[in-house]
Parts: C-alpha cells; sequence; structure tokens
C-alpha cells in the first residue's frame, strides 16, 4: 500500500484505523476509494484480532467533502454512465457499513458532506467535535440527497430533517447530535488520546466505554430553538406550501429561508420533499438506498445537474438557470418517474415482497 492510495489501512493494537486518503480534495469519494474502503472493511470484518474499525480523513480539514462532483459531472455529460457504477457500489458500501458487525467508530471531524455522510453517519459509533460541518447540500447543485441521507434526516424530530434536505444547510455537533447525524461529541484536540486507548480495547463493551470517557458536551446549537417556525412551516404537504408559510411566518429567519430556498433547484426541492417522506415511510435503511438509486439515476439525466454543478463549481457564477425555474412549474408525472422501477438495473438490496 502506498501513501498516494485512496484509503489508508493500518492496524493499532485491536483497532483497524481506515484513513481517507484525498486531502487535495478533502477526501472526495471516488471510485477507487469506494472500493478500497469496501475492501478494508471487508478485510477487518474477518480478522478475528480486530475489535473495531476507525474511519477518518487525512489532512486538517474533514472527514470527506462527498463524491467527487467533477466527475459525476462529467458524466453526465458524456451520458457515459460511470456514475451508476459508482453509485451502486457507493450505496452497498452505506448498508455494508450500517450493519457492520464490529464498532464501526467515525471521526466526523471537520467537513462531512454528501458521501461523507454516507461512510460516517451509518455507523455505530459517529464522533464529532467541535470543528464539524454536516450537510447534505445536493439541492444547490440540481441533485436528491443520497447514500441513505434521507433515510437519517426523516427520522429526525420534527420538521428538522425536511429543513435540513431542501436547503442543503450545514450543521454543528450539537445539531447533528439533535437530529441523529452522531452519538457523541469529543474535542478535536482529545481525538489522537481517544484513538490511543481505543487501540487497546478487547471489546464492543469497552469500545464504548472508552468513546464514553472521552466524551464533553459540545456548544448549543440552533435548530432547538428555531423548533416552532421549522415544525410549523415543513409540515406543509407540498414545497409551494412550504415557502408560503416560511414567508407569511413572523420569524425573520424564516422568511431568509424562503429566500434561501428559491435559488435552489425547483426541480430538485420537490423530489427531494417526495423522497424524504418516502424515506421515512421505508422500513430500512436498504429500501432508502433502493430508492436513492432510482432517483439517482434520474437526478442524473436532469439537465439542472450538470447546469448547478457549473454554476457552483465549473464556473462559479453562482447564476444557475434552472428547467423549469419556478416549482409550481414542476409536473407530477415529472416527480412520478424518479421513483418509478428500473427493472434489471435496480440496485436490490431490500428483498422484494415474499423474499426474506
Amino acid at each position: 500500500m502506498t501513501d498516494d492510495a485512496p484509503v489508508l489501512p493500518h492496524t493499532d493494537g485491536h483497532v483497524r484505523h481506515i484513513t481517507l486518503n484525498r486531502p487535495r480534495v478533502l477526501n472526495a469519494l471516488d471510485h477507487a476509494s469506494v472500493r478500497a474502503l469496501d475492501a478494508a472493511l471487508a478485510a477487518a470484518e474477518g480478522d478475528d484480532a480486530v475489535t473495531a474499525v476507525l474511519v477518518s480523513g487525512a489532512g486538517d480539514r474533514g472527514l470527506c467533502a462527498g463524491g467527487d462532483i467533477r466527475a459525476l459531472h462529467d458524466d453526465a455529460r458524456a451520458g457515459a454512465g460511470a456514475s451508476l457504477d459508482f453509485w451502486r457500489d457507493e450505496y452497498r458500501l452505506n448498508a455494508r457499513i450500517h450493519r457492520y458487525p464490529k464498532p464501526y467508530v467515525a471521526y466526523m471531524d471537520g467537513i462531512v458532506m454528501g458521501g461523507g455522510v454516507g461512510i460516517s453517519a451509518h455507523g455505530s459509533v459517529r464522533v464529532v467535535t467541535e470543528r464539524s460541518r454536516i450537510a447534505m447540500p445536493e439541492t444547490a447543485i440540481g441533485f436528491v440527497p443520497d447514500v441513505g441521507g434521507l433515510h437519517l434526516l426523516s427520522r429526525a424530530p420534527g420538521g428538522l430533517g425536511t429543513h435540513l434536505a431542501l436547503t442543503g444547510r450545514s450543521v454543528g455537533a450539537a445539531d447533528a447530535l439533535l437530529c441523529g447525524l452522531a452519538d457523541h461529541h469529543v474535542r478535536s484536540e482529545d481525538l489522537p488520546a481517544l484513538t490511543a486507548a481505543l487501540s487497546g480495547c478487547t471489546s464492543p463493551a469497552e469500545v464504548t466505554a472508552t468513546v464514553l470517557r472521552h466524551t464533553t458536551a459540545p456548544e448549543a446549537g440552533e435548530l432547538d430553538a428555531a423548533r416552532d417556525w421549522i415544525d410549523s412551516c415543513y409540515a406543509a404537504d407540498t414545497v409551494d406550501g412550504i415557502l408560503d408559510r416560511l414567508r407569511d411566518h413572523g420569524a425573520p429567519a424564516a422568511k431568509e429561508t424562503a429566500e434561501v430556498l428559491l435559488t435552489l433547484s425547483p426541480t430538485a426541492l420537490v423530489v427531494t420533499l417526495a423522497a424524504v417522506r418516502r424515506a421515512r415511510a421505508a422500513g430500512s435503511l436498504e429500501e432508502s438506498l433502493d430508492q436513492d438509486f432510482r432517483v439517482s439515476t434520474r437526478a442524473l439525466a436532469h439537465p439542472d445537474f450538470v447546469e448547478g454543478v457549473r454554476a457552483r463549481i465549473v464556473d462559479k457564477d453562482y447564476a444557475p438557470r434552472w428547467s423549469p425555474a419556478r416549482t409550481e412549474d414542476v409536473r407530477e408525472s415529472d416527480v412520478a418517474r424518479y421513483f418509478a422501477p428500473l427493472g434489471a438495473r435496480e440496485l436490490g438490496l431490500a428483498p422484494r415482497p415474499g423474499e426474506s
């Protein structure tokens, strides 16, 4: 394993430490890194000497900024379909992490976005720090939150998950704990001591106890105090209804949020609202990931994705030309197509009716 490999696994005592190693792009996931992480997890699972795995990111900026957006953008423009192969393996990796039989400790330190949420927030021991900024920002680029993120957000208290899914706003440690995206807060300066202590753990119970000994209370977040307007506004049945409630609410933050939503892809917003509510009804993460694959497949072919990436990442003019330009012009039939079965191309993680 060379130092320029996308994933660097090494064993420290009883812990297999897996480091995402693309710091120049904030450890963004490409297909090679997904495959390497999956292989590292498989090897650790089969090693009786390994009590737990610990996943972190190289560099000092964060765990992972998500998928390689430029590569997805280029593939969408070319119509090559490599993105579908990438997502197929990525979503299977998310499911593996969720079902991993050993403690899966994720250091969600610094920036954790999109695909970074998928490789951390489905783990069993999720650690945030005072530096954590966690988000699913896909609607800003004409896409829909994936990697099982909506499965998590749909189970957040009240309207918080819908708020985060539609706006793509980032949250810190306290709000991540509130929304069920993380389990423990540890100061970033204490992570090296926690890592050293974990190496001596010989059982899952010791891993849990060790993390708890290093846990501290985070600074107060922002979302709990905003529950009044968030819960009432996001209870509306449609995006247009949510926008009306946000505009009419007396809280300045509600009106500001309406202005933010109006800058995002109308199609992505309407599909995301439908997707988060379907995810809430889903019985398992696997069902949600199957839905994510259908939605991502259709979103890749929609012009808003290429346009959103162009405006935010390629040209950086921040002036996307969405099609259609208004939420009221997004047709129900177009939204329904995002969730239609893919036939032989289905991801197929969840068992079909009648299967065990």
